[in-house]
């Protein structure tokens, strides 16, 4: 990871548009020259008119950057709702001087409010072409809601950079990307293997993340690829994104909120990878599973019973299956005191592995999550008041 490495060509502008009592609500990183771009979005059946109006310009692959406005998804706003979101892009994109469509925008924060219109419209008026260079950590804070830091990474890939920001602590459990994360890169990737790429390292990161089973309506995930740096490896491309998407998400997972420690749940000696995930998932989910970990419990039978009731797995034999706790062995055989209180020592770090084998063929996946903790409720009970 080099954080200090850019991709070039990229300029940016943040502001307080009146969404946030304090600091940046409104984010702009757009390329200077024509990019190409994919996407994925939440699938939620009450998905806001951003990821709506974003949806029908991915479509194109040529999108040069976003958007975002945070503390209101802007979504349940009626047709109002939709024309506000359509207007911003719009203004935003005349500013600049690209069309509308070469622009994903979106939303995020509380459902069922309208956008400030006029202080948004009052902001939209001092901005001013060209934007400054792209400041991507400044970007990364402006897109925040109740993340308790900015999450922003980049990774080299020969002569390019790939630089990646997110948000995300709460109302995780993505159906297609997550949250909101957007990549940027100055590699020269043909559109149809940018797309394909970036679906498969969405899948192995985001869509292995969860933080409390909820998925948001306003989901979206992008990356632009401008170019600049000339063509790279494929391979070696498809790491770097990987890598630094993986940064990311390690990062939400261990910022949910309320949470106190990483946790990851590696699933080996499935089925294929589908049941891997699956089984991974019902782990990391599972609140009983939570809390154990968060009140550091060894208590290995809560991850046999997220295994167990997974019932339409019917190939899934308790004989076969094996439950570790970091590298410590929690079932089949029985741990003794000694073993259980070396276990609750693991269980009080920052990051937990939980191990689960299932001894059936070599289908494997990794989840994370976080712990549940009362910071969780807290956050949660008072969210719009």
């Amino acid at each position: 990871m080099d954080d200090a490495a850019v991709p070039r060509g990229f300029r940016s502008i943040t502001k307080n548009m009146g969404l946030k009592d304090i600091g940046d609500d409104f984010a702009v990183v757009v390329s200077e020259v024509p990019a190409r771009s994919a996407a994925v979005f939440t699938q939620s059946r009450f998905a806001g008119p951003s990821v709506v109006l974003s949806r029908e310009a991915a479509a194109a692959r040529r999108g040069r950057g976003m958007v975002v406005l945070s503390r209101n998804a802007n979504v349940a706003t009626g047709r109002a709702g939709a024309e506000h979101a359509a207007e911003v892009r719009g203004r935003v994109a005349e500013i600049i001087g690209i069309a509308p469509e070469e622009l994903l925008i979106a939303s995020t924060g509380v459902i069922g409010r309208r956008y400030p219109m006029d202080s948004i419209r009052t902001g939209l008026d001092a901005l001013r072409w060209p934007f400054p260079d792209a400041d991507f950590r400044r970007a990364a804070g402006a897109i925040m809601t109740t993340d308790t830091r900015a999450k922003h990474c980049s990774v080299p890939c020969g002569e390019a950079v790939i630089t990646g920001i997110a948000k995300g602590v709460g109302m995780i459990e993505p159906n297609m990307a997550t949250l909101l994360t957007f990549f940027f890169t100055d590699a020269d990737v043909p559109a149809d293997q940018l797309d394909a790429v970036f679906r498969r390292v969405m899948d192995r990161t985001f869509n292995a993340l969860s933080i409390d089973t909820d998925t948001s309506t306003s989901d979206t995930a992008a990356i632009f690829a401008n170019g600049l740096a000339g063509a790279v490896d494929l391979d070696a491309f498809e790491e770097a994104l990987y890598r630094c998407a993986l940064s990311l998400v390690r990062d939400i997972a261990s910022d949910g909120e309320g949470a106190s420690k990483l946790i990851e749940v590696h699933v080996t000696g499935a089925r294929d990878d589908a049941q891997a995930k699956r089984v991974g998932k019902s782990v990391v989910n599972s609140p009983l599973v939570k809390t154990a970990v968060h009140g550091a419990d060894p208590n290995w039978g809560r991850v046999a019973m997220a295994v167990g009731k997974l019932h339409d797995e019917t190939d899934i034999d308790p004989e076969r299956l094996s439950i570790r706790f970091g590298d410590l062995p929690m079932y089949p055989q029985e741990p003794d005191d000694a073993l259980l209180a070396k276990t609750s020592a693991y269980l009080r770090g920052s990051e937990v592995v939980i191990q689960v084998d299932l001894g059936i063929a070599d289908g494997a996946f990794t989840v994370y999550g976080c712990d549940l903790t009362d910071g969780y409720v807290r956050i949660n009970a008072d969210y719009t008041t």
